[in-house]
C-alpha cells in the first residue's frame, strides 16, 4: 500500500473496524498455534465482482479467454445491499473487481457510490477502455479512492500482445479524463495507479513505463507478477528476470511456484469474495468458485462466514495447504512494487 493509499485508508478507520481487525489478528494467530480455526471477528475486506463480462482476450485470463464453469452475468444492487447488510461497521476496504471488466456493468459506479457512502474504502481494476468523458466524471463523484488502470506495454504491439483486442490509445486517453475529472471537480480521489504486469513480451519496457506513467501524471505505477496456468516446464510469457516472476527453476530444469505454502493463511481470516450471483468464496484465486462457501440471497454473510462449512475450509489450510489445488499457484508474497 503506497503512502497516498495508506492515509485515505486511515481516515476511514474507526475505532470499532480497528478494535474489529484487532480481534481477527487474535484469532488467526490462536488458529495458527493450535491449529484449530477459530473466528472472532468480521471480515474486514471484500472482493466484490461487478461482472464477469469482458471486452479483451488476455490469454491468461478466464473473462478473456471465455473458459469459465459458471455463467457470465452482472450483480445486481440488492445482491450488494444484502452482502453490506450489517457488515458495513466492520468493513475497511472493498475491491470491485474479481474476474470481467467492471466498467461494462452499466450500474457499477453506482455500486461504488452505495458503498463508498458508507465510509468503505473502495477500489477497482479496469483495462481503461470505458473511461469516457462522462465515465471519467461519474468515477470520481462515485467517490471510488483508488482506480487500477492496466497498462500492459508503452507501444500498441507490445500492449496487445498480451491484451489482446486491446488499444494503448484508449487507455492513456481514459487515463487523462481520470485525471482530467479529477482536477475539474477539486477532488484527491480516486488515486490513479498505473498496474504492468510484467511478462517476457514487456519486460524490456520496464523503465519506458516508469516514464510514462510520470509522463500522464497518474499516482504512481505497480508492477505485477504473472500468474501462469501452465508453468511446470516453463511458458512462453514467463519473463527472463526472476524478480518479475512468481516460479523459480528448479535443479532439474522444471519450474515452481516461489511461494513456500505454508499452512497459514491470513486471508481466510481477513475477507472474502462476492461473486456476482451471490456465491461467497474464501479467495481470489478461486476463479470458478468451486469453493463456494454459501450464498447471500439465501443464508447471511454472518451465517456464512462462521459457519461449519467455511470453517471446515479454515481447517483444511491450517493442516495441508499444498493439497488445495486454488493454493498451488498462490503469489501471495511474490508481488513486485515501484
Amino acid at each position: 500500500m503506497s503512502k497516498k493509499e495508506a492515509i485515505e485508508y486511515l481516515r476511514k478507520l474507526t475505532f470499532h473496524k480497528l478494535l474489529n481487525m484487532i480481534k481477527l489478528w487474535l484469532s488467526f494467530y490462536c488458529s495458527k498455534l493450535m491449529s484449530k480455526p477459530t473466528i472472532w471477528g468480521m471480515p474486514t475486506s471484500l472482493t466484490i465482482e461487478p461482472t464477469t463480462a469482458c471486452n479483451l482476450g488476455c490469454p491468461e485470463c478466464p473473462s478473456g479467454l471465455k473458459i469459465f464453469s459458471r455463467p457470465t452475468g452482472s450483480l445486481k444492487q440488492n445482491t450488494l445491499e444484502t452482502t453490506l447488510r450489517g457488515l458495513d461497521k466492520y468493513l475497511t476496504y472493498i475491491n470491485f473487481y474479481f474476474q470481467g471488466e467492471p466498467y461494462i456493468h452499466k450500474d457499477f459506479l453506482n455500486l461504488v457510490k452505495l458503498a463508498s457512502e458508507k465510509g468503505i474504502f473502495t477500489s477497482t481494476s479496469t483495462n481503461g477502455h470505458f473511461l469516457s468523458e462522462d465515465n471519467a466524471r461519474k468515477t470520481v463523484e462515485s467517490g471510488l479512492d483508488k482506480l487500477i488502470i492496466s497498462l500492459d506495454g508503452t507501444t500498441q504491439d507490445t500492449y496487445e500482445s498480451y491484451r489482446i483486442n486491446g488499444r494503448l490509445d484508449k487507455v492513456l486517453e481514459g487515463t487523462r479524463n481520470i485525471i482530467k475529472a479529477k482536477k475539474q471537480l477539486n477532488s484527491k480521489s480516486p488515486l490513479v495507479v498505473f498496474q504492468f504486469l510484467v511478462v517476457k513480451p514487456n519486460e524490456h519496457q520496464i523503465d519506458d513505463a516508469k516514464t510514462l506513467a510520470e509522463k500522464e501524471g497518474v499516482d504512481f505505477i505497480t508492477f505485477k507478477t504473472a500468474q501462469l496456468y501452465d508453468f511446470k516446464n516453463g511458458n512462453e510469457l514467463m519473463p527472463e528476470n526472476g524478480v518479475y516472476s512468481r516460479y523459480r527453476k528448479k535443479k532439474d530444469g522444471t519450474y515452481a511456484i516461489k511461494n513456500k505454502l505454508e499452512n497459514q493463511c491470513w486471508r481466510m481470516w481477513r475477507g472474502s469474495v462476492v461473486t456476482w450471483d451471490g456465491k461467497i468464496v474464501p479467495c481470489c484465486f478461486d476463479k470458478d468458485a468451486t469453493h463456494a462457501m454459501g450464498n447471500v440471497n439465501e443464508l447471511s454473510f454472518k451465517e456464512v462466514w462462521l459457519g461449519s462449512q467455511y470453517n471446515a475450509f479454515r481447517k483444511g489450510v491450517l493442516k495441508g495447504r499444498s493439497t488445495i489445488e486454488i493454493c498451488q499457484n498462490c503469489s501471495e508474497g511474490t508481488k513486485v512494487w515501484s
